[in-house]
């Protein structure tokens, strides 16, 4: 005997994924059509008009803020095979590395694109633009997954400010897909292990709370992206080869989330800052280690200008793995659901299977 929902009630397909220990929860089905002529306009609804759908996936009873979300929607570029919005607990990312590597895997594992052994290439759409996609597939399983980093650059270079119960704090501030304060976590007092997550994540909170009070961020060509919303704790660099470098790293979101992985972006914001320093040259890669020993491998692939900023170009690699195959139930009569600005857009079940 099958569960039968209430006739009101609507499901959604879910594919869970992790990358890094960050989990992806892909929705696959029971959205209707998006309104807008981009994924970047799609996402600008949702974010406008439905936010509940995020707050839905990312609260009790259906998910915590630690995850985050991935809504498979039509591309609207003929060169993307399907395009993706970004859901986080800071909101609307236009791009992050460990979501696309969630995403791409997730395309292969569900059939939207033909999985094939060795490497096959090609492109997503994320609210940010085109990405190119490079999967990596043995005995049919995706073994890797590398994708393109956002063009980055370093805006703000060894700034200092006064941070209440944590004294004065320098940090640089890179743009990688969102504006991150980076900073030496050891000159902070922390080695970038497991048990530090809770005091890293209250450091960082009060650091991006003095941040965002005393100034803003603008990119030169999008403009203001709103308050800055990310962290990056570096530990040392070491170099283990020629061409080959590895740090520990923690990723911070705003507000109160210290990410399992060291994520995408915040890799590229690493090397962005590693260039500025001269610390790396073309074709140089750098493997970030989490809090829970996994990592994410950058690579430095070369640079342009964009107005007075240098900008480096970069790819993230890394490694998804399907966690659960699923649908959920969602009951207009569950009073823990605390936002249903978002019932509108939920398909029917008929159209959704």
């Amino acid at each position: 005997m099958s569960y039968r929902p209430p006739s009101q009630a609507r499901s959604l397909r879910l594919l869970d994924t992790h990358a890094g220990g960050d989990v992806s929860r892909i929705v696959l089905g029971g959205i209707a059509p998006l309104p807008g002529d981009s994924v970047r306009a799609q996402m600008e609804y949702l974010r406008d008009d439905a936010d509940g759908l995020r707050r839905l996936l990312l609260e009790e009873p259906y998910g915590i803020p630690e995850m985050s979300v991935d809504l498979i929607v039509p591309a609207t570029d003929p060169q993307a095979v399907a395009g993706y919005i970004i859901m986080e607990v800071m909101g609307y990312p236009i791009y992050s590395g460990s979501n696309t590597i969630c995403t791409a895997t997730a395309v292969l594992e569900a059939g939207l694109v033909e999985k094939r052994e060795g490497h096959q290439r090609f492109m997503l759409e994320a609210p940010a633009g085109l990405v190119q996609i490079d999967a990596r597939v043995k005995d049919g399983v995706v073994e890797s997954i590398t994708c393109e980093g956002l063009p980055s650059y370093i805006d703000t270079y060894r700034a200092s400010i006064h941070v209440p119960e944590v004294g004065d704090v320098t940090y640089s501030v890179a743009y990688s897909g969102g504006f991150y304060a980076l900073v030496d976590a050891t000159e902070l007092g922390f080695k970038l292990i497991k048990e530090e997550e809770r005091q890293l994540a209250e450091c960082a909170h009060r650091i991006v709370e003095a941040i965002q009070a005393e100034r803003g961020f603008s990119h030169y060509t999008l403009g203001d992206v709103g308050p800055l919303p990310f962290l990056h704790f570096m530990g040392p660099v070491q170099q283990v080869a020629d061409d080959f470098y590895r740090s520990r790293s923690a990723t911070y979101v705003h507000p109160g989330v210290i990410c399992r992985s060291t994520t995408g972006t915040g890799t590229s914001a690493r090397l962005a800052l590693m260039n500025h320093e001269g610390r790396i040259q073309p074709g140089d890669k750098l493997e970030t280690v989490s809090l829970r020993e996994t990592g994410f491998i950058g690579e430095f692939t070369g640079t342009h200008q964009a107005g007075p900023h240098q900008v480096v170009d970069n790819t993230i690699t890394g490694k998804s793995y399907v966690l659960a195959d699923s649908a959920i139930i969602v009951n207009p009569e569950d009073q823990m659901v605390k936002d249903w600005s978002f019932y509108h857009i939920l398909a029917s079940d008929d159209a959704a299977n």
